[in-house]
């Protein structure tokens, strides 16, 4: 009889465990959507402003249409990417022409005393910002998720119901590490 006692508690401590530990997936995903959420918020905020940053600059840089045109494009590309991968991509390159609109703009003194032009540069700075600490939220919750994933013995419970590795949302080495070249 003690024996029965003993087996009945050691598979109840295996099922307890088990829904623990279905239970923090469950969790962990949901942080993640959560996080990623985050970032569509701020990138939602960010393709908000670029046209009204657009239009400020046009009439200063008359000549410099084919900045506003990758700038307008990369836009698109990444308002239109449905999966994490392509949006990852179109992010990158937007964040790549951002830069190269400001870098041209350093050459038109009079565009960089305009209060618009200032305000909107300051607001695309602050999302920027913004959009990189929810970059780093979401991808400490992949971190956390995906560790959970690889680790025994949760690997065993992740397996069996079918969690699978999140991407993180990482930096495109020639749109964020290189310097912004800048041609007239």
């Amino acid at each position: 009889m003690n024996i029965l006692y003993i087996l009945l508690g050691v598979i109840a401590a295996v099922v307890l465990w088990l829904i623990f530990a279905y239970n923090r997936f469950i969790v962990l995903r949901t942080r993640v959507k959560e996080a990623w959420s985050d970032i569509d918020v701020q990138l939602k905020r960010r393709y908000d402003l670029i046209p009204n940053l657009v239009e400020t600059v046009k009439g200063y840089m008359e000549h410099e249409r084919n900045v506003f045109e990758k700038v307008t494009e990369a836009r698109t590309q990444a308002m239109g990417a449905k999966s994490k991968d392509e949006k990852l991509e179109a992010e990158n390159a937007l964040s790549g022409t951002l830069k190269t609109l400001f870098a041209v703009s350093e050459n038109y003194p009079d565009l960089k005393a305009n209060a618009n032009f200032l305000e909107l540069q300051r607001e695309l700075a602050d999302t920027e910002n913004k959009i990189q600490a929810a970059r780093r939220f979401y991808n400490g919750n992949v971190l956390e998720y995906n560790t959970k994933i690889d680790t025994f013995p949760s690997n065993l419970v992740a397996g069996t119901f079918g969690f699978k590795k999140e991407e993180f949302f990482g930096l495109d080495d020639a749109a964020e590490r290189d310097p912004v070249a800048v041609k007239f």
